[in-house]
């Protein structure tokens, strides 16, 4: 009898570990899936550039794919908005939830990225590819916390590594709200010296 009573009692706690561990799996797909939506869309930046100078007007698109796969994956597409077909950054984000409650937004370039542009309007274009197609930016993933109804974080200080203008480094720093993204991206040399981007605060695009 006392055999039997551990037997069930070892099954009771089986079964209250796997329904934990699945409340969570499930948990966390809904944050991630909540920070997905408040990350897609398109955005622009047309209303700073109109009251600063200093700023360009410039597009962000950020769209879902590969649905069918797992994790939360998009791909973004940045341009001067006047010459859009023109883009000058194009990357694939890949979400996730990290074990101290943070989100990692990671990033990655694309193989041949002049066959992608303007996919984000039709997302299922990426289904014909596999993930092979991407190589990971190591060092520059932001890192990102819920604050209330949004979300901050940064790169870590030096650890996303950039040639371009005579950069060694590269830092983002992002807010993400309703509507609204926040994205202060800057590079600079050996000396800590800016040498590339904004110089007074990030671009604020809003939802279109």
């Amino acid at each position: 009898m006392k055999k039997l009573y551990n037997i069930a009692y070892i099954l009771f706690i089986c079964t209250v570990i796997s329904s934990c561990s699945s409340s969570k799996v499930t948990s966390d797909q809904n944050e991630l899936s909540a920070l997905q939506t408040l990350m897609t869309g398109s955005f622009d930046s047309s209303e700073q550039a109109a009251n600063d100078e200093s700023y360009y007007s410039i597009s962000l698109h950020m769209y879902p794919i590969w649905k069918s796969k797992d994790g939360y994956w998009l791909y973004v597409e940045q341009a001067l908005s006047t010459n859009q077909l023109k883009p000058y950054r194009q990357r694939v984000y890949q979400l996730e939830k990290l074990e101290d409650g943070s989100f990692s937004s990671k990033v990655y370039t694309l193989a041949n990225p002049k066959d992608f542009i303007g996919k984000w309007k039709t997302p299922a274009f990426f289904d014909q590819f596999d993930l092979s197609l991407l190589k990971e930016r190591e060092g520059c993933a932001v890192i990102l916390k819920k604050e209330g109804n949004m979300y901050t974080g940064s790169t870590n200080e030096k650890d996303c590594k950039s040639t371009m203008r005579g950069a060694s480094y590269a830092t983002s720093e992002v807010t993400i709200k309703a509507n609204v993204i926040e994205s202060w991206d800057r590079g600079f040399d050996s000396n800590d010296e800016h040498v590339w981007g904004a110089e007074k605060a990030g671009y604020v695009f809003k939802r279109l």
